[in-house]
């Protein structure tokens, strides 16, 4: 009987990975806060870094610039550390029903860091404005009577 050939492991950049295994999900909505508190302490240690130029001369600096919260950045995080969370947030048939307080002090975490973050000038408010909700109405009413006028120039 012939010996079948082994198939070789390829190695290098073209070998294919296990991604890393998750965890289901969280036990207890303490959890998920935890997580939060955590997606903060990230975001708000890793600033971005804006590229300008100051002085006479245009020398190049580097600026800090804060990363807002988001809930996307949130949802994010929490899939490439731990576990997906979009469940929690949208509930489905009620089975998350026991995190719903912890999900909306989240919302509301974040809601708040973003207005507070507009209304000093941190973040671009009409942005901040439209992810929240926020808008500015105005109602305009009136009965206009329009009339057209045919005038013809040519005519006598």
């Amino acid at each position: 009987m012939a010996k079948k050939k082994q198939a070789k492991k390829r190695q290098g950049p073209i070998a294919k990975s296990k991604p890393p295994i998750k965890q289901k999900g969280y036990k207890a909505p303490e959890d998920v806060w935890k997580a939060f508190e955590m997606y903060r302490a990230h975001v708000k240690s890793n600033p971005r870094k804006r590229q300008d130029y100051v002085g006479k001369d245009g020398n190049l600096v580097y600026r800090e610039i804060e990363r807002p919260l988001i809930i996307e950045g949130f949802k994010s995080w929490c899939y490439e550390n731990h576990s997906d969370v979009h469940h929690y947030f949208d509930n489905t048939d009620g089975r998350y029903d026991a995190y719903r307080e912890v999900i909306t002090r989240i919302r509301e975490f974040i809601r708040a860091e973003q207005i507070n973050g507009a209304l000093t000038g941190d973040y671009n408010s009409n942005l901040t404005a439209r992810l929240n909700g926020l808008v500015d109405k105005a109602e305009v009413t009136g009965n206009h009577n329009i009339k057209i006028i045919n005038i013809d120039p040519l005519g006598d």
